[in-house]
């Protein structure tokens, strides 16, 4: 979900972007530190979605994020697959203290493939760094997978607030860059339309002989480039 005002004034865009992931992997507590800079030690699973709207500037221009925190238990996977749809950025994290959720962001990946509408933006985040004595997922193991996907990557902890800003910028930020070169291709090849409307030629199709005699000679035109 990509919408432009038509403002002469000012260009707003709302983006939307979902937090997928297992469990307690943070997204919440990221949604939190971004939105509000709050932490929440003893939160409780999201149950079904939640989202938020943050405005970031991005090159002068006022954008809007809209961030859906969506459940990553089992029993709510079929309400949240819904959400999916209109979504061009992701934030896809797992636990870096917990293998498994990192082992799990295959299956989270197809889904997102599967249910968005087009080609996401999306990044790889590990969060929960502050946990160094627990890691059990390497910075490198995270990198190479994010690379092998074609996915950003970055490793964040909403505890102490490193990197969480950085990893929703990167996914907008992206988003814009894409829609803004979009917006310009889209500008020139009017323009090339434009022009060649207006230096256009008339092309005059060729009666057959009788009906030159006759006066009644078919003509028609087209524009040629």
């Amino acid at each position: 979900m990509a919408f432009r005002s038509e403002e002469a004034q000012t260009e707003d865009y709302l983006f939307k972007i979902v937090l997928i992931g297992d469990s307690a992997v943070g997204k919440s507590n990221l949604l939190a530190r971004f939105a509000r800079d709050e932490f929440y030690p003893n939160s409780k699973s999201t149950i079904g979605v939640e989202f938020q709207t943050q405005k970031l500037d991005i090159n002068g221009k006022e954008v809007k994020a809209q961030i859906w925190d969506t459940a990553g238990q089992e029993r709510f996977r079929a309400v949240t697959s819904a959400y999916y749809r209109g979504a061009v950025g992701a934030l896809l994290v797992y636990d870096i203290s917990r293998r498994q959720t990192f082992d799990n962001i295959s299956r989270w990946l197809n889904e997102l493939q599967t249910h968005s509408d087009m080609n996401v933006v999306t990044i790889l985040v590990g969060n929960k760094s502050d946990l160094k004595d627990a890691r059990e997922v390497t910075t490198a193991e995270g990198k190479s997978l994010a690379e092998a996907q074609g996915l950003f990557f970055i490793e964040t902890s909403a505890l102490d607030s490193s990197n969480v800003a950085v990893a929703f910028q990167t996914v907008v930020k992206e988003i814009y860059n894409i829609l803004s070169r979009k917006v310009i291709q889209s500008q020139e090849l009017q323009k090339k339309d434009s022009g060649r409307l207006a230096n256009g030629k008339t092309v005059v199709l060729q009666a057959d002989e009788n009906q030159e005699a006759n006066g009644q000679a078919k003509k028609g035109w087209c524009c040629s480039s």
